[in-house]
């Protein structure tokens, strides 16, 4: 068993927030464990033999509340100091970025490389300490110094890359998307829709198009549709297929245990809806999301037939379209839950090797809420993730992405434990529109600083009820701007050459 001793002002911690908590291996798959706390020390009991890591919420001073991990460990007795451990796995991976990112020499890293080795120079005397308390508070300055070099190599790194691609002319002609909301069109949604973006997302729900078997209602998207055409605004359809609960029609469920026959009225659904809108989308996330969201419990080899049949049939109907895998929950924490699902990159990694008929990925990024997938991540971890997907080959379409910009607060009447999870971290300070609006900057410049991202699209446009992260939207519930639309119009003028202001400005 695994145990890490966690101590707060030189004592053993009263309570530790095991909200969204999970362990990995090393190899870094999620694993089925029991986690518990009690008298100043985290248990993991794993199910899975070899060294394994703890993932949990930390707060970090002056970089928020964020989803760390700590180095991976073999099992001993005696518990390993978690402050300690974090500050090891950040500094490791500092040095693996280094090196992958070229900048082990390069000039004008230095005061970053300055406070790296004072990181590294704290965790020697944290593995010297006499006691395990102290330890933990020089592991804690450690990681604090560790994690506030590596959101700042992150910065300095994006600035460098996104400056060579701009010069270059690396960016297509639709870059920057947004998810269009399904009420009635109206001109000023049509104006912010135009001031931000170059394209809108059509949200394509199975359960909305299809309620009741064989009876359809079309209305919604083909007012939008026929809008955005007319304005000759391009279009993404997303998502052909999902098997997200609130994507699934009810009637569907009769045939819950027959894979065959769900196949089939799935094969119908995507044929449909490419016959009446293929004239006017011509890229398709073809499939979302079905190596975590599977409310079918369908086995791997059924999931992937399901993937290569949506992607055939889109390219047989369409064959000059763009076909996107859409990926979800990106560092895999539901598999930890659930092993009927697949990690999202095995999952990519079969789609590439298995010969599927596609042309890119797409990921979705949510973070805020406290449920798994959405936990709060620093910029160098989600630089780290995007690195991940030049290796498989393909472009990468951010198709989805979205944070706060209020705190998301838990319901009256939620016990503590819940509570504690209700809001699934900070960057950096409370969530407001002020730090909404910077964390989308920082975001888009880090991914547009990727060759491989070709695209970049804000989950929704506005603020309504019932939206995957409360307050996300660009604006108002009464589509008046927020911070982050303005900022959005912004970036994107910047990016493509407009802007007067530096992107290093900007950025720090």
């Amino acid at each position: 068993m695994l145990s890490f001793a966690v101590y707060s002002n030189g004592e053993p911690a009263e309570k530790v927030n095991l909200a969204g908590a999970y362990a990995v291996g090393t190899d870094d798959v999620p694993l089925r464990a029991e986690i518990g706390f009690s008298d100043g020390v985290i248990t993991c009991k794993k199910r899975a033999a070899g060294p394994a890591g703890l993932a949990l919420l930390w707060e970090v001073p002056d970089v928020g509340t964020i989803m760390l991990e700590t180095i991976r460990v073999p099992e001993r007795e005696k518990p390993y100091v978690l402050q300690v451990e974090l500050a090891r796995a950040r500094l490791m991976r500092i040095n693996h970025k280094l090196e992958d990112w070229g900048l082990l020499d390069y000039a004008g890293v230095e005061d970053i490389a300055a406070q790296i080795d004072k990181g590294r120079a704290t965790l020697i005397k944290a593995l010297q300490a006499d006691t395990p308390a102290g330890a933990a508070a020089l592991g804690n300055e450690a990681l604090g110094i560790a994690v506030q070099a590596s959101e700042q190599l992150t910065q300095y790194h994006a600035e460098v890359f996104l400056g060579r691609r701009r010069q270059s002319g690396g960016f297509g002609r639709r870059v920057f998307g947004c998810l269009a909301p399904l009420d009635t069109p109206t001109d000023t949604v049509h104006k912010h829709l135009r001031g931000a973006v170059d394209f809108v997302t059509m949200p394509v729900v199975w359960r909305e198009v299809e309620p009741s078997e064989q009876t359809f209602n079309w209305r919604p998207l083909d007012a939008w549709v026929e809008a955005l055409s007319k304005r000759e605004v391009p279009m993404k359809g997303s998502a052909l297929l999902s098997f997200n609960e609130k994507h699934v029609p009810d009637w569907i469920y009769i045939w819950e245990h027959d894979f065959d026959t769900i196949r089939d009225l799935a094969f119908e659904h995507v044929r449909r809806v490419i016959n009446r809108y293929g004239q006017y989308i011509q890229t398709w996330d073809v499939i979302s999301g079905i190596h975590a969201n599977n409310c079918f419990t369908f086995n791997f080899e059924q999931l992937m037939e399901l993937t290569r049949m949506t992607a055939a049939l889109t390219k047989q109907i369409l064959p000059r379209s763009t076909a996107i895998i859409d990926l979800v929950a990106p560092w895999g924490e539901y598999y930890a839950r659930n092993q009927r699902t697949i990690p999202p990159l095995l999952y990519a990694d079969m789609a590439v090797q298995s010969g599927v008929n596609f042309d890119a990925f797409g990921l979705q990024l949510y973070f805020g809420p406290g449920v798994d997938g959405m936990f709060v991540r620093d910029m160098f971890q989600i630089s780290s993730l995007l690195d991940l997907f030049a290796k498989l080959g393909k472009p990468l379409h951010i198709t989805a992405v979205q944070v706060p910009s209020n705190s998301v607060v838990a319901p009256e009447g939620t016990d503590a434990g819940e509570a504690a999870g209700a809001e699934g971290g900070l960057w950096r300070r409370p969530w407001s529109e002020e730090t909404q609006s910077e964390w989308l900057y920082q975001f888009y410049a880090i991914a547009l600083s990727k060759p491989f991202v070709e695209t970049v699209s804000w989950h929704t446009l506005a603020d309504h009820a019932g939206q995957t992260v409360p307050h996300g939207g660009l604006l108002r519930s009464d589509l008046t701007p927020k911070a982050a639309y303005n900022r959005l119009v912004e970036t994107r003028s910047e990016i493509r050459g407009g802007g007067s202001k530096g992107t290093r400005g900007a950025l720090v």
